[in-house]
């Protein structure tokens, strides 16, 4: 008979521990809720502050759950979206995966500072009084898409962004640079021109053949996107946009032809012209 209650007992206990770890708290909770697990802090302190927020019932279980496991030592700092509707080995796994709540941040090509600078306000660390150091990095913002953490501060993002920046600049790139005599700023400030100009590659490509050979003769860019340069011979003092990877490729790689202007219609397309001539007869044609 204490046999038969003993092992009820056992029963009932591990019917107990189950529930537990495998039933939420709230099964149809809708709430959402920030929960952060700072560096240092370890499975004791997690539980425990789960326990305070409402998202377990019992800290010692979650615990015991990680322990049993072996996860106890992988549970990533970080902001996590959590649920009481969730279970303890959901909450575990996110913990384990490092699955911490992400701001996605899409820089265009062609996107200048003070449009990204838009984009980084919806970060709370980040105050509108440091995004001025911004201005400094024209050019070198790689336009990509980003994933940052909840919390990320400027220095973060911006780190991140340099050493994609970093990673596309080859070294074959920088190697093909150094060989034309050329710096990372001229190349830079050029792709930023074409990004504006050109749509495509094969554009962009004979565009920059057109610029550079402009520059070697002393003539003027005369390019639409920024008027300084119908008045000045050379290129711009810095870039006026952050140039993707296929304008920079472009500044590098020209196409040379016998072409010394270029012009957008109205729809887009870019005419090519060998001679003052035709090009005049190019804007009378397409810009009248």
């Amino acid at each position: 008979m204490a046999k038969k209650i003993l092992i009820a007992i056992v029963i009932a206990l591990v019917g107990i521990l189950l529930w537990q770890i495998f039933v939420p708290v709230h099964f149809n909770s809708q709430e959402e809720i920030i929960f952060s697990i700072e560096k240092g802090e370890g499975s004791r302190d997690i539980a425990l502050n789960l326990e305070k927020q409402g998202l377990i019932s019992w800290s010692p279980i979650f615990r015991f759950y990680v322990l049993t496991i072996g996860v106890s030592v992988n549970l990533q700092a970080g902001e996590y979206s959590l649920s009481s509707a969730m279970n303890i080995p959901e909450m575990v796994e996110k913990f384990a995966k490092g699955e911490v709540i992400t701001i996605k941040v899409t820089i265009p090509e062609g996107f200048t500072a003070e449009q990204i600078k838009e984009k980084l306000k919806q970060f709370s660390n980040i105050q509108d009084s440091e995004l001025a150091s911004l201005n400094g990095r024209e050019g070198y913002l790689f336009p990509d898409t980003y994933h940052f953490s909840y919390n990320a501060d400027l220095e973060e993002i911006l780190n991140t962004i340099e050493q994609n920046f970093n990673r596309k600049m080859t070294a074959d790139l920088k190697e093909e640079i150094e060989s034309q005599g050329k710096s990372l700023e001229q190349i830079i400030i050029m792709a930023s021109l074409l990004e504006k100009e050109l749509r495509n590659k094969e554009e962009k490509e004979l565009a920059s053949g057109i610029l550079w050979k402009r520059l070697r003769v002393g003539m003027a860019l005369q390019v639409d996107v920024t008027p300084w340069t119908y008045e000045n011979p050379g290129l711009p003092e810095a870039p006026i946009c952050n140039p993707g990877l296929e304008s920079i490729v472009s500044a590098v790689y020209p196409e040379e032809s016998q072409f010394w202007y270029y012009l957008s219609t109205p729809e887009g397309e870019t005419i090519f012209s060998k001679t003052l001539e035709e090009h005049n007869i190019a804007k009378y044609q397409y810009l009248k």
